[in-house]
């Protein structure tokens, strides 16, 4: 309660400070110039760089994150009003369901920006999916399907790699934390269970232990510590959060580089 209470109050102070900032810049030519100033492009706020890879992907180019990219656990971010004035220039504000400040933003800076939920996942498919959502709703469809094109071929190059590791060309048993299970999909792994985003408990070890995996795949930004460290099987790092640049591209790169180490040898 004390935590809810202490959002609140920094989301009322927000508010506050916005109306300031709002109250010194609002003159006329200012609001006739809107337009202008967005060149006819799309202003998106997201909540943080894996939202902005995203928009970037399809083709939004005046892109602000709010979460800075050092946040290893988005949804504890306490946010600044500096965040609420972006928030209230924008005309997207792309958030995930379990991030449960965006729309309190949005509301807190009285801003007219269309709140835009978007699925947090790294498998193809629904990156693919979410990118094509997102160019058609800024109106930049044609970049979105460029950017598409690019990604599956880099994907495809990626995952043929992997395949092309596996040890004695059979598919390596993994498991996975649920928010990282695309790293195996993208490794043609054979994925036999998964765990989190809870603590693991005793009999989810134990039964987990018995599918006997080579690797252990876990999520670097809620991780649950050593999942099963007696086991033999290599626990590899999966990153999903993309950098300040807001490339997508290079969290594929870095999960095939990160499990071609891992992947037991012939």
């Amino acid at each position: 309660m004390a935590r809810n209470r202490g959002r609140t109050t920094s989301l009322l102070a927000l508010s506050a400070a916005l109306a300031l900032v709002a109250g010194c810049g609002n003159d006329s030519s200012s609001a006739e110039g809107g337009g202008d100033k967005h060149d006819g492009k799309p202003v998106v706020v997201v909540t943080t760089t894996w939202e902005g890879a995203l928009a970037k992907a399809a083709g939004a180019e005046d892109v602000q994150v709010i979460v800075p990219q050092s946040v290893q656990h988005a949804p504890d971010y306490d946010p600044k009003p500096s965040d609420l004035a972006a928030v209230a220039g924008a005309d997207f504000v792309l958030y995930a369901p379990f991030e449960p400040y965006a729309a309190k933003i949005k509301d807190a800076a009285g801003s007219t920006a269309e709140l835009v939920e978007v699925n947090l996942d790294n498998d193809s498919d629904k990156v693919d999916a979410e990118v094509t959502k997102l160019g058609k709703l800024f109106g930049t469809e044609d970049t979105a399907a460029k950017w598409k094109t690019a990604f599956d071929s880099e994907y495809a190059r990626l995952s043929k790699d992997l395949k092309a590791r596996w040890p004695g060309g059979k598919s390596p048993v993994v498991i996975s934390q649920v928010f990282t299970t695309w790293a195996a999909k993208l490794a043609g792994a054979n994925l036999v269970g998964t765990y989190g985003p809870e603590a693991v408990t005793p009999a989810q070890l134990a039964k987990l232990g018995k599918e006997k995996p080579a690797l252990v795949l876990d999520n670097a930004h809620m991780s649950t510590g050593s999942v099963l460290p007696d086991s033999g099987a290599k626990q590899v790092e999966i990153v999903n959060y993309p950098g300040d640049d807001l490339d997508l591209l290079p969290v594929y790169r870095n999960a095939a580089a990160a499990l071609k180490e891992a992947m037991p040898s012939s």
